[in-house]
C-alpha cells in the first residue's frame, strides 16, 4: 500500500502520542531487533524506532528496517523514525486510513 501525503500526515499526528518501542543500540539491525520490530508492527501497526547508536546512519538503517519488515517510513524527527504497516487481517486493524 502506497500512502499519500495526507495519509502520512495523519499517521505522523497519531505517532506524536507514542513512545519509541524499538531502540537501535550497539548491535545495530540485528536479527532479534528486526523480529521485535516485525512483531511490534503486527501488534500496533504504527511504531517509533529510536536510534541510541548509529545516529549518522539512521536514514539508511531506517530504510533497511522498513524493507526487512515490509513497512513504510512515515517520517523521521531527530533520532526517531516512525514506521507503519497495515495489518493484513481486516478485523485486527487498529488504525483506519481514509483512501
Amino acid at each position: 500500500m502506497k500512502l499519500t501525503g495526507k495519509q502520512r500526515g495523519y499517521l505522523r499526528k497519531l505517532a506524536q502520542e507514542l513512545d519509541p518501542c524499538i531502540m537501535i543500540g550497539k548491535s545495530g539491525l540485528s536479527e532479534q531487533l528486526v523480529k521485535a520490530a516485525d512483531e511490534a508492527l503486527d501488534h500496533h501497526e504504527l511504531i517509533k524506532v529510536r536510534f541510541s547508536d548509529f545516529k549518522d546512519e539512521k536514514k539508511d538503517l531506517s530504510k533497511k528496517l522498513a524493507q526487512l519488515t515490509k513497512s513504510e517510513i512515515i517520517g523521521q524527527i531527530g533520532h526517531v523514525a516512525m514506521l507503519y504497516r497495515q495489518n493484513s487481517d481486516i478485523e485486527k486493524r487498529k488504525i483506519k486510513i481514509i483512501e
